[in-house]
């Protein structure tokens, strides 16, 4: 790169999406942007985002949270960004860009990363009032604001992006229809076995499909919106709303203009280094070049690659870009679907083993050479093994090919998986990282968990379809340089603590001190237990009491002594020594009455009143002997502990529904309600929240909850492993459209399975995380009952509705458990002096700004006075 003398070069990219940006990394990883102005020119009105999972927007994910552009590296990088701004010219002979905004910017090299726009089929009324395309934000939020106003919509194709809008519009309450030329869905990627399958699966879903069919005119009414769709085979389509989704073209228009050389179906011609073949100042990488080796790359992993290949150009290192992997892993509609290496069988002399279950929409075909080389294949349905069996391609795998087509439970080899690969076998296709390079991370760079491998070799980061194959190679590394993880849950325990659920449900173990005796370590058997498992244990034997014969009052007998601080008094422990008092409001709905006795006990004990975010009423500053007294009223009244003191549910919190609002499409408040009543008093690993919005608006925040509701035309959507806490997750779709008795019932399953195998204080957020397989594992146990658990499941939820009781309402009926309720066990009528309060803003607050009780270290730190 040349530039003035003195100044240094300038480098202008124009276009900053997905591969714009990881070229913008590759530069800063080569000093480049230390050396060089580096400006970008950026058409859209946000910086680069993940457009790979871009439909994900309709599930609750934002913008912010689909980009893929930390302001921090742009800064600290010193890159020129201009959003809204592209490239309208290039003067190749003054070496200058101008943009939109009518700015001019030299440059010593330039880079073209403009991607590629969808192609619209030249058919009549094709920009009539209701089309769109499907390609950024922008368009997405258009076809939202117009699908409020629909009622039908049609996809036009059916390849990846077509099944993702068309699952979209469903979502919308859209009645959807797929119109695909080819004679299946996904032509490119699935063969007529794979489709068939795919074909099955999305009609079972309500859409309806029409392959071997083209559109030939959209039929548009007076005032010019869409209304219909003529196709080719005669038949007519009553539609409003229309998403072109037939495939993409390369943007090379502002190649053309200035004279580089393009292919003759488009993409702008570059050599191996992606620099242009007819001016070496300008490059080109991602969907807008034509390679080298004649292809137009359609994926980002391809364009990640070129983007590192024309970074190490500009360093003067040695690279080249001579061809990608094709594979893909996605999930559509819910479906997964994945195809790698010679899928279609073009290799001659090749085999086909074909695995085929019509039933439940499964389709596994390889691709086999005569010598048992491993060509490639398609998965539809069940792609778990995906990983590995892309990462063999090329090679002969340990094991014959018919047991490699067979579905996970059904006799596939148990010993084949990521630790037989060659250390050159490719592990992520999105950022070319090979086994070799996760197995240095474990040993040289001492990574022991798969955030931390993630972090040092970027594997993982993209698609994710990798990371349960990377957490294998990290385990089995580990272990291979003798690194002993102990997984016991403490040093009383070697089991997990889902190992001792499983023991306490099967040998109805009802006490901490006969399941240490029974079970735990040498060391620790006759001895009292420790800090971390007397309440994980009581936390267990609390979930099963119905089924395994214990008390379901935590506090009979041995229980008592296993509880956090909270729990032991059934209340909230305050900085000053009080307690706070909450009762259970369900639904966030009350009856004058009953708020009118609330304000009464508040005024009469002189407690701080506050109204929670999950809708009811705390009230503050009760001293210990108070509580008691305190519930009685509250229980006489109606009311019951509302568990904010708990490891169990708190709260449903909801929206006014349909009931009073103008866009609520479903009864949000009876349903939170019936939800909240029914888990209530469920102890579990760590605090349950939940709410029900009755619209796509989800005003009562549903998708910051452990298990959220969301209302749509056609019933509920059900989203599971959401955290609004110290760290924040959007919870994840599990599945939609769910009738009441179905989101009962598959609410009943996530918990019990979560309690069954979370951690001990572990979230729903970090657990969803960490279980093997994340959520497409949890989907399959909990919506498709993979592991043959479901009714188990259901009946211990049943178990746990039956039995419950209302710890409140039990203490102040037993005087013995009555007497526990003292400040001085010695002096049982002497309130404690500690316990003191001053006025502030009309109530009272505590008077002792510098005492801070301290927490027993089995307490939540992240709990204060009780995240309700």
């Amino acid at each position: 790169m040349t530039a003035t003398p003195g100044t240094p070069p300038t480098l202008v990219l124009v276009g900053h999406g997905m591969v714009g940006q990881r070229f913008l990394e590759a530069l800063a990883e080569r000093g480049l942007t230390a050396t060089h102005r580096v400006v970008v020119l950026c058409e859209e009105p946000r910086p680069a985002y993940d457009r790979v999972r871009l439909t994900s927007y309709f599930s609750g994910c934002t913008p912010e949270e689909l980009s893929v552009t930390e302001p921090e590296f742009i800064a600290a990088h010193g890159i020129e960004l201009h959003v809204g701004d592209p490239a309208e010219t290039i003067d190749r002979e003054a070496r200058e860009v101008t943009a939109r905004s009518g700015l001019v910017v030299g440059y010593d090299v330039l880079v073209l990363a403009t991607g590629s726009h969808p192609f619209v089929p030249p058919v009549p009324n094709k920009d009539a009032e209701g089309c769109f395309v499907y390609r950024t934000i922008e368009d997405l939020l258009a076809i939202e604001e117009y699908a409020r106003r629909s009622t039908t919509g049609v996809v036009v194709g059916g390849g990846l992006l077509g099944l993702e809008a068309a699952g979209a519009l469903k979502g919308l309450g859209l009645t959807t229809h797929i119109v695909e030329f080819a004679p299946r869905l996904m032509p490119v990627q699935v063969d007529e076995g794979g489709g068939a399958a795919l074909l099955r699966t999305v009609e079972g879903m309500g859409l309806a499909v029409r392959t071997g069919t083209g559109t030939q005119e959209i039929v548009a009414g007076p005032d010019g919106a869409v209304t219909g769709m003529k196709l080719s085979d005669g038949s007519e389509l009553a539609t409003d709303l229309v998403v072109f989704s037939a495939g993409v073209r390369p943007r090379d228009q502002l190649a053309r203009d200035c004279g580089l050389t393009v292919g003759e179906r488009g993409g702008v011609a570059v050599d191996e280094q992606c620099r242009s073949v007819t001016d070496p100042r300008v490059f080109a990488i991602g969907e807008c070049a034509l390679a080298a080796d004649g292809r137009v790359y359609g994926l980002v992993a391809p364009g990640y690659e070129q983007a590192e290949t024309a970074a190490a150009a500009l360093a003067e290192d040695e690279s080249a870009f001579t061809g990608a992997d094709l594979s893909t892993k996605l999930k559509l509609l819910g479906v997964d679907v994945a195809s790698f290496g010679d899928a279609h069988g073009t290799t001659a002399d090749c085999l086909d083993v074909v695995y085929s279950d019509s039933r439940s929409g499964l389709y596994r075909k390889l691709v086999v050479g005569r010598d048992g080389t491993l060509l490639g294949g398609i998965l539809v349905g069940d792609a778990d093994a995906y990983g590995t069996l892309r990462a063999f391609t090329g090679s002969v795998p340990p094991v014959s090919p018919e047991s490699l087509v067979l579905p996970a439970g059904a006799g596939r080899p148990v010993g084949l998986g990521p630790s037989a690969l060659p250390d050159e076998a490719i592990i992520c296709s999105c950022n070319n990282v090979r086994k070799g390079t996760v197995r240095e991370a474990v040993t040289e760079h001492r990574c022991t968990t798969v955030p931390e491998v993630k972090r040092c070799t970027k594997a993982g980061t993209t698609c994710g379809s990798c990371v349960k194959v990377i957490g294998r190679l990290v385990d089995a590394e580990l272990a291979a340089n003798g690194v002993e993880v102990d997984q016991g849950l403490c040093g009383c325990f070697a089991q997990t603590r889902e190992e001792l659920y499983e023991i306490v449900r099967a040998l109805r173990v009802a006490s901490h001190r006969d399941l240490l005796d029974r079970h735990g370590r040498a060391g620790a058997r006759g001895g009292d237990g420790c800090e971390v498992c007397k309440p994980a244990v009581g936390s267990i034997i609390a979930s099963l009491a119905p089924v395994i014969g214990a008390s379901t009052y935590v506090l009979d007998g041995e229980q008592a002594a296993l509880q956090d601080t909270n729990d032991h008094f059934l209340a909230n422990l305050q900085k000053n020594g009080s307690y706070s008092v909450v009762p259970r409001i369900p639904g966030g709905e009350i009856a004058p009455e009953k708020l009118i006795v609330i304000g009464e006990i508040a005024r009469d004990f002189g407690l701080y009143t506050k109204i929670t975010g999950g809708q009811r009423i705390d009230m503050f500053g009760a001293r210990v002997e108070q509580l008691p007294v305190i519930w009685a009223r509250l229980v006489n009244a109606g009311f019951e502990s509302g568990h904010a003191y708990g490891k169990s549910l708190r709260t449903v919190k909801s929206c006014v529904g349909q009931t009073w609002c103008r866009y609520g499409v479903q009864d949000s408040v009876r349903m939170a309600i019936d939800l909240e009543l029914r888990y209530r008093g469920l102890r579990s690993p760590h605090k349950l929240k939940s709410a029900v919005s009755g619209c796509q608006r989800e005003c009562a925040e549903a998708r910051s909850k452990d298990f959220g509701v969301i209302a749509t035309a056609h019933g509920w959507n059900l989203y599971v492993g959401g955290n609004g806490g110290a760290t924040p997750r959007h919870a994840d779709l599990l599945a939609q459209d769910l009738s009441d008795a179905g989101l009962v019932r598959l609410i009943d399953r996530f918990l019990m399975f979560y309690i069954r195998t979370a951690d001990r204080l572990e979230r729903t957020s970090v657990w969803l995380d960490r279980i093997p397989g994340g959520l497409d594992h949890v989907r399959d146990v909990v919506v498709h009952d993979s592991l043959g658990i479901c009714d188990e499941l259901e009946a211990l939820m049943t178990a746990h509705v039956a039995h419950y009781r209302d710890e409140w309402a039990e203490t102040v009926d037993d005087p013995e458990k009555l007497a526990r309720f003292v400040s001085f066990v010695n002096a049982p009528g002497t309130p404690d002096p500690v316990v003191a309060f001053v006025s502030e803003r009309d109530q009272m607050k505590p008077d002792l700004p510098l005492l801070t009780i301290g927490l027993r270290p089995a307490d939540d730190p992240l709990e204060g006075t009780a995240a309700r």
